[in-house]
């Protein structure tokens, strides 16, 4: 961390920072640290172990005038609201966990025919991976869903595509025909 701390006629500042009065017994402390050439406590705990590179420029002759605050573009978070996928809560599942979905599937894949491997995102925010023929109907995900978790066979759902968002309405497509050949495809409740 780069650290610019500026000596003043009334005090010092650390980089554009607040004037830290001399005589406060914790910024003499701070100053006492640096003139043994050591690391004060404070900055320690800022760099949590990191190297700290204290640089000094003497402002003494001169008394301490706020700085002009730089524009800064925003740096924070943002966040989207109204999305039509749903948010994954889950944790990304291992290869093993990932082949032991594909091997407990209740899916009939015939090896001698194109396959597809299809990744759905529930809408209770889990996933499940399925290897499908390219024959297969849009009709079979729906099975899938309800077969692996039975909780959603009560449940009205739709399936849609994540980009560009589209509801798969027109069960039975082939998933060549529906175009989503090693696609996601999500679950979206009514």
């Amino acid at each position: 961390v780069q650290i610019l701390l500026k000596l003043w006629r009334n005090g010092f500042s650390l980089d554009d920072g607040e004037l830290r009065s001399y005589s406060d017994p914790t910024n003499a402390q701070f100053l006492e640290s640096v003139k043994r050439g050591e690391i004060p406590l404070e900055l320690q705990r800022l760099v949590r172990g990191g190297q700290v590179n204290l640089d000094m420029e003497d402002h003494q002759e001169q008394e301490y005038v706020k700085p002009r605050l730089r524009f800064k573009a925003f740096s924070g978070e943002g966040q989207k609201l109204g999305s039509l996928t749903p948010e994954i809560v889950s944790t990304p599942s291992s290869p093993e966990e990932e082949e032991k979905s594909i091997l407990n599937a209740p899916v009939l894949v015939d090896d001698s025919m194109p396959a597809t491997k299809i990744q759905i995102r529930l809408a209770d925010g889990s996933r499940l991976i399925q290897r499908f023929n390219q024959t297969h109907r849009i009709k079979h995900i729906r099975d899938f869903i309800i077969q692996s978790r039975p909780a959603f066979a009560t449940t009205d759902f739709v399936l849609v595509t994540t980009f560009p968002n589209k509801e798969l309405t027109d069960e039975s497509l082939t998933l060549q025909e529906a175009d989503i050949l090693n696609t996601v495809i999500l679950q979206q409740l009514k």
